[in-house]
């Protein structure tokens, strides 16, 4: 069992946990996750380390609690405890001084690029952070990264926080600075918002890293679920990645098999939902 030591709502359905477990937070590198399960037989969730303190051993969780099973997670309250934390798995991220770099971050993925961001300024570099989501209310960790950060910019669908728009009109501004134009741009965040990166960044050969998400079961790569095509050739997500080149990626492909399982998914929401409803109306 591990100990849930804290249980925060950062944003809509976005809850920061942090989870004693003190041999994961000794080995955990940047780029790297776990897998957590709620209780005996429940769904295995991959969940990116956000965070981790090797000297209390802890690691920090970012969950958006949208399926069944990620709800559950999130409603362990402080104190209590989630059945499995296995991990790290899947290869840390590639870090060196390269100079410029702009991470770029939406919605949720932000969560995923902190850590990311973290060490790429520990390291030297002059990062540049761009952080997007549809209102202000989906702005999160902006505190954080500002504080590592050479430059912070924000965006907002509906222009209630920072510039109005995307996260690549203000990526766009930094290309044609030749001052501020990255050597590496690192983005995390959904598939279509990834994909416009890495168009955007490839007629000037910048290199760019995105972080992949696919269905995911045993993160061992046995199981196959979590395939991805780069460059033509089949990887697995979890074993290969998470991390990968954006040029190469077939985003066509990931999207298709992202919404494969979305129907059941659905159905699970809205059993637990159900299940729910009813024990309230029991105890009422």
């Amino acid at each position: 069992m591990f100990e849930v030591v804290s249980n925060d709502t950062l944003a809509p359905n976005l809850h920061r946990m942090v989870v004693r477990a003190p041999r994961i937070a000794a080995a955990r590198k940047a780029g790297q996750f776990v897998i957590v399960r709620a209780d005996k037989g429940e769904e295995r969730i991959p969940l990116t380390i956000g965070d981790a303190d090797p000297e209390i051993g802890t690691i920090t969780l970012f969950v958006q609690a949208i399926g069944a099973s990620t709800r559950r997670i999130v409603a362990t309250p402080a104190g209590g405890t989630l059945r499995d934390v296995a991990g790290p798995l899947g290869q840390p991220t590639h870090i060196e001084k390269f100079g410029r770099v702009a991470c770029i971050g939406g919605g949720v993925g932000t969560a995923v690029l902190y850590p990311l961001a973290k060490a790429l300024a520990a390291a030297g570099n002059q990062v540049t952070t761009v952080i997007g989501g549809r209102s202000d209310r989906y702005i999160i960790l902006k505190e954080e990264l500002a504080a590592l950060s050479t430059e912070l910019l924000v965006t907002t669908e509906d222009g209630s926080m920072g510039r109005q728009g995307f996260v690549t009109h203000a990526l766009a501004d930094l290309i044609a600075d030749s001052e501020r134009t990255p050597s590496l741009v690192v983005a995390v965040g959904p598939v279509p918002m990834m994909r416009a990166v890495a168009e955007l960044t490839r007629p000037h050969a910048i290199e760019t890293l995105v972080s992949l998400n696919p269905v995911m079961i045993d993160g061992t790569g046995m199981c196959g679920g979590c395939r991805v095509v780069v460059d033509g050739e089949s990887k697995f997500a979890c074993v290969d990645g998470p991390e990968f080149d954006g040029h190469k990626v077939d985003f066509a492909l990931l999207i298709d098999r992202l919404t494969t399982y979305r129907e059941f998914e659905e159905k699970a929401r809205c059993a637990a939902d159900e299940c729910r409803i009813a024990g309230e109306v029991a105890n009422a």
